[in-house]
C-alpha cells in the first residue's frame, strides 16, 4: 500500500560479533496504516525489539529499507518516540522536568523561541500530567514514584513533543498484573486522544490482543514475519472482552502457533522420560 505510514520492505539485519554472524531479521516487509496499533509477539530471539528498534532509527538495518511517510529512515527523529521496559528516567530531574525535557532540548537547539510556544508547551506538560493521573507527584524525584508511576512519566515524556509514531518495547513487562491492566487501558485511551501510530512489542499474547487491531507473530531464526492476526474486538474495548470466546480463541491459536515457531516441545511422554533420566 503507498498510503501507509510506515513501509517495512525486505528488511534483514546480521550482527557481527567476534568472528560471528547472527541473522537477526530476514526478509521482513510490512505496511502500517497511520493512526493504526499493531502488537508484536514471538518467541525470545525473533527480532521483534530489533524491528522496533530499526524503525525507530536506533538500529541500522543491513539490507532493504524503512520509510515513514515516504522518507528512508535513516535515523531517530522526532516524528518518532521510544518507550522503553526499563523506565530511562533522570533521576536527578522532577517528574515536570523529566516530562519536558526532550522539549528544553529543542529550545535551546531553537534560535528564536516566542512566550506563547513556551506557554503552550507549559500547558501540554500540565495535560499530560494530569492524563497520567500524576498531577500531585509533578516535583516528586523518579525514586518516589512505583514503577508502574514511573513508567507513566516515560510515556508522558515521550509523548511531550507529539510524536507521529509512538514506539513501545516490552514497556509493561516488569509491572505487576493489576497494574498492567490499568496502563493497558491507560495507553489505549491515549492512542485515541493522540492518534498517533503505536507499535508495540511484547512477550504477552493476552497483551498483545487486547491492545492491538492487528498481532505481527514472528518466528525465530532468523527473525521473520510468521503470521499476521486480526484482532476480532471492538475499537472500544474492557478488560472483560478478555474472557470472550473469540479473544480466547484467537489467545489458543496464537501461543500454538509460538510453540510451533520456536521448537519447543510439549510431549509429556518426553518430558516424563527426561525426569526419570535426572539422577536424584
Amino acid at each position: 500500500m503507498t498510503d501507509s505510514k510506515i513501509q517495512i520492505r525486505h528488511v534483514g539485519k546480521v550482527f557481527n560479533s567476534q568472528g560471528r554472524s547472527v541473522q537477526a531479521l530476514q526478509d521482513v516487509s510490512l505496511d502500517i496504516q497511520a493512526n493504526e496499533f499493531i502488537t508484536f509477539v514471538g518467541a525470545s530471539g525473533c527480532g521483534k525489539s530489533t524491528l522496533l528498534r530499526s524503525v525507530g532509527g536506533l538500529e541500522q538495518h543491513s539490507v532493504g529499507e524503512i520509510l515513514v511517510d515516504g522518507r528512508a529512515v535513516n535515523g531517530p527523529g522526532i516524528d518518532r518516540a521510544m518507550v522503553f521496559q526499563h523506565y530511562s528516567l533522570y533521576p536527578w530531574l522532577r517528574v515536570m522536568e523529566n516530562i519536558k525535557f526532550c522539549r528544553q532540548l529543542k529550545v535551546v537547539s531553537d534560535t528564536v523561541r516566542s512566550d506563547a510556544d513556551v506557554e503552550v508547551a507549559s500547558g501540554r506538560a500540565d495535560a499530560l500530567l494530569t492524563l497520567m493521573g500524576l498531577s500531585a507527584f509533578a516535583k516528586a524525584y523518579p525514586n518516589q514514584l512505583s514503577g508502574g508511576m514511573q513508567q507513566r512519566v516515560a510515556i508522558a515524556r515521550a509523548l511531550m513533543p507529539k510524536p507521529e509514531i509512538l514506539l513501545m518495547d516490552e514497556p509493561f513487562g516488569a509491572l505487576d498484573a493489576q497494574t498492567r491492566e490499568v496502563m493497558h487501558d491507560l495507553i489505549r485511551h491515549v492512542h485515541r486522544l493522540e492518534k498517533s501510530t503505536i507499535l508495540f512489542v511484547t512477550h504477552d499474547v493476552e497483551e498483545a490482543i487486547y491492545l492491538g487491531g492487528r498481532v505481527v507473530l514472528m518466528a525465530p531464526r532468523p527473525g521473520r514475519i510468521d503470521t499476521i492476526y486480526d484482532v476480532p474486538l471492538p475499537a472500544e474495548r474492557n478488560q472483560d472482552m478478555k474472557l470472550s470466546a473469540e479473544f480466547l480463541s484467537l489467545k489458543r491459536e496464537i501461543l500454538a502457533r509460538i510453540r510451533e515457531t520456536s521448537g519447543m516441545n510439549t510431549d509429556l511422554e518426553l518430558l516424563e522420560q527426561l525426569t526419570r533420566t535426572v539422577p536424584a
